[in-house]
C-alpha cells in the first residue's frame, strides 16, 4: 500500500527551497548516509561528512570528510556554517550536536525527535501517551523498578537497553526473576525497558517521508523476516491485507504528525493476533526500505534529501515486486562471495557498502530482487541466499 503525497492539516510556514549546488551537511557516515550521499550527488548537491571513521563509507562519495568526533566542537560549527542544511543516518547522533547546529541552519530531522528515538523509555512513553496501541511494557532505572515492573509485564519478556541497542545487541531474553536481577547486575543496571513477550504473526514497517508544511508521503508496507535480532529479508509489498496495511500507513503518518517529524522516518510494528502494535520508531532512512531504491518511482534516500532541501516529495508508489536480502560478514568467511551467482538472476540488484573488515553479523550489503511476480520474486531471493550460503534461517551454511 502507498499514499499519494498528501496534506496533513494546517501548513506551517515552508522555508527556502535549497537548490542543486548548495552543500548539505551529513552526521554519520555509514552505509545509509552512503546513499544518501549517492542520491545527493546525482541531484547535484555538494555533501559534507562528519564521522570519525577514516574508512567511512559514505565519505567515498562525499565531496568533504570531517574525520572527527560528532561532538567536536570545531566541525559542529563548520557544519554549521558551510551548510545549507543537516541531516543525520543514525539515531544515536548527539541531539544536542543538531540542536546546537539547528541554530546557525536547517536541520532535519530535529534533535527533539532524535532525542525521543534514541531512548527507548521516551519513545515507549510519548507513544502510550498519545495513545498509541503498544505492547506491555515498564521501564526499569534502579533495583527499586524491579518489583513494580514485574507486575505490569508478564514472564517470558524481552529486556533491552534503554539507549545504543540495535541488530539484537543490548537484548535479553527473561524467563524469571532471578533471570531479570541477573541480567540487570550483568549489565550493571543501565536504564532498560522490559517488554512482554509477544506471539508475532508477521514484523512490518512503514517508511515514509513528511516535508515542513505537514505533506507526507508514504512507501508500500514492508515485511521483515529476522535471524539472530538482524533484519534478514524484506518483502515488499506485506503479505498483509490491505486494510491493515492502510491501518499501517495511517498510524505512521499520525505518529510523525504528533512528533512535528520533518524528515525520511521508519516506523516498526507487530502483527498480534490481527492487531498492529508499534515496536520502534527509526528518525532515518531504514534497512527494510532499501527496496525502494530499486522498487519506487523515488527511493527512500532521494526522498530524504527532497525534504531536506524543501523540495516536493516525490512518488513513493511501486512499480515492481521486492525482496530485499540483508548480506552480513558472514558469507565471506571463505573469500569474496560468488557475486556471479547474484547477477546472473536478471531482476538482482547488488548493493555492495565499501566496508573494508567482513565481521560476522555486520551489514555488508544487500540485493533487491525486482521480478514481475510476488511469488518469483521470493523464490529468486532465496535462491540467492542459497547460492551465497545463507541458511533457510539466516546462519551462513
Amino acid at each position: 500500500m502507498c499514499s499519494d503525497v498528501a496534506s496533513t492539516g494546517a501548513a506551517a510556514t515552508r522555508s527556502a527551497v535549497i537548490l542543486p549546488g548548495a552543500t548539505l551537511g551529513l552526521l554519520g557516515g555509514g552505509q545509509l548516509g552512503r546513499m544518501f550521499t549517492v542520491a545527493a550527488r546525482t541531484l547535484g548537491y555538494r555533501v559534507t561528512v562528519l564521522d570519525p571513521d577514516p574508512l567511512s563509507p559514505a565519505a567515498e562519495f562525499a565531496t568533504r570528510h570531517l574525520a572527527t568526533a560528532y561532538t567536536d566542537p570545531a566541525a559542529i560549527a563548520e557544519l554549521a556554517s558551510s551548510c545549507a542544511a543537516v541531516t543525520t543516518e543514525f539515531e544515536n547522533a548527539p541531539a544536542e550536536a543538531l540542536d546546537a547546529i539547528a541554530a546557525r541552519t536547517v536541520v532535519r530531522p530535529g534533535g527533539f525527535a532524535v532525542a525521543v528515538a534514541q531512548d527507548r523509555r521516551r519513545e515507549k512513553a510519548f507513544l502510550a501517551e498519545r495513545g498509541f496501541p503498544v505492547g506491555s511494557f515498564a521501564t526499569i532505572d534502579t533495583p527499586g523498578d524491579i518489583g513494580p515492573a514485574l507486575a505490569r509485564v508478564r514472564l517470558p519478556a524481552l529486556l533491552k537497553t534503554a539507549r545504543f541497542g540495535y541488530d539484537g545487541k543490548g537484548q535479553a531474553r527473561i524467563e524469571s526473576a532471578e533471570d531479570l536481577e541477573r541480567t540487570l547486575a550483568q549489565w550493571k543496571s543501565v536504564p532498560c525497558v522490559l517488554e512482554e513477550l509477544l506471539a508475532l504473526e508477521r514484523e512490518v514497517s512503514v517508511i515514509l517521508a513528511r516535508s515542513d508544511d505537514g505533506a507526507i508521503a508514504t512507501f508500500p508496507v514492508a515485511e521483515n523476516l529476522h535471524a539472530r535480532g538482524i533484519l534478514d529479508l524484506s518483502i515488499a509489498p506485506a503479505r498483509v491485507a490491505p486494510a491493515l496495511a492502510e491501518e499501517a500507513a495511517s498510524l505512521a503518518s499520525r505518529l510523525a504528525t504528533a512528533l512535528d517529524y520533518v524528515g525520511v522516518i521508519a516506523v516498526e510494528m507487530f502483527v498480534v493476533g490481527g492487531r498492529l502494535l508499534l515496536n520502534e520508531i527509526a528518525p532515518r532512512p531504514h534497512n527494510s526500505g532499501h527496496y525502494t531504491i530499486d522498487a519506487c518511482r523515488t527511493s527512500q534516500f532521494e526522498q530524504q534529501v527532497r525534504v531536506l532541501c524543501g523540495m516536493p516529495l516525490g512518488d513513493p508508489s511501486q512499480h515492481t515486486p521486492a525482496v530485499m536480502v540483508n548480506l552480513l560478514g558472514d558469507i565471506w568467511r571463505d573469500g569474496e562471495p560468488r557475486w556471479e551467482a547474484v547477477l546472473r538472476h536478471a531482476g538482482a540488484h547488488l548493493h555492495l557498502y565499501g566496508k573494508r573488515d567482513a565481521r560476522p553479523g555486520r551489514k555488508m550489503g544487500h540485493v533487491t530482487v525486482c521480478e514481475t511476480t510476488p511469488e518469483r520474486t521470493l523464490e529468486v531471493a532465496l535462491d540467492i541466499r542459497r547460492a551465497l550460503g545463507i541458511g533457510p534461517a539466516g546462519e551462513s551454511v
